[in-house]
This record gives structure tokens, sequence and C-alpha cells, in this order.
């Protein structure tokens, strides 16, 4: 027979939860994104996953004849390599959001439904939007 937990026990508490709830493909960007920054020591890092699941990975370019932040550049690699569509994006930095300019090139190639994660250098997202 079952022993039967008593209904004075408090429940177990819950597993912390990190709001808005991602996909493990979309953290992932996040690592890849975090990595990037890291590794170049720049502002920025950014990773989009295509219509296929690659991915492109990319940090901020800084040169006295080219500007590009993270996303845009990741976007253009994506482009550069033959995608398609873009399911998903994530830009690491420390700007509080993620510049227009910014969604407008994930929703050239993704369309306005496609998500543009917003994390912290910590990982930690700040928001989850759409490109549109």
């Amino acid at each position: 027979m079952l022993a039967r937990m008593s209904d004075s026990q408090p429940p177990a508490p819950a597993s912390p939860v990190t709001p808005p709830q991602l996909d493990p493909e979309d953290r992932k960007l996040i690592t890849l994104a975090r990595s990037a920054r890291a590794r170049n020591g720049v502002p920025e890092g950014a990773a989009v996953r295509d219509e296929t699941g690659r991915t492109y990975v990319a940090g901020s370019v800084a040169l006295p004849s080219l500007a590009l932040s993270a996303l845009r550049t990741a976007v253009a690699m994506a482009v550069a390599s033959g995608a398609k569509s873009l399911e998903a994006a994530a830009v690491v930095t420390a700007a509080e959001s993620a510049a227009e300019e910014d969604r407008a090139a994930v929703r050239d190639l993704g369309g306005a439904a496609a998500l543009v994660i917003l994390a912290g250098p910590d990982g930690t997202v700040r928001s989850t939007v759409t490109a549109g």
C-alpha cells in the first residue's frame, strides 16, 4: 500500500523560472552570442538561427570605414551563406533595448514574426519581442 502525503505538508518549492520561458534552441542563441562578445572583446554579440536550424554568430564591427551592430552582422552572415529566412535572433549587450535598425534587419529576412531576444552581458533575458 502506498503512503499518502499529509495534507499539512507544504508543497515542494517550484523550480526557478526566468521570464520569459525560452526554448532550449533560443537559449543556445544567447550562449553563442555571449561567447562571441567575450571572445572578441566587443560591446555586443549576436546569433541568429535560419529556417534549417543553422546558426550564425557575430560581434559588433567598428572600423573607420564600417560600423555594424552584432545583430546586423549576424544577419548579413546568414544572407551571405544562403539563408532564406530566420526563425530567431539573440543579441547580448549592455543596451536596454534592441535598436530598430537591428529589428529591421531581422524582419527583412525573417518576417515580422521572427523572435528577437535581448539579453544582458550575464545572459539574463531582458526582453523578447518580434522583429515586426
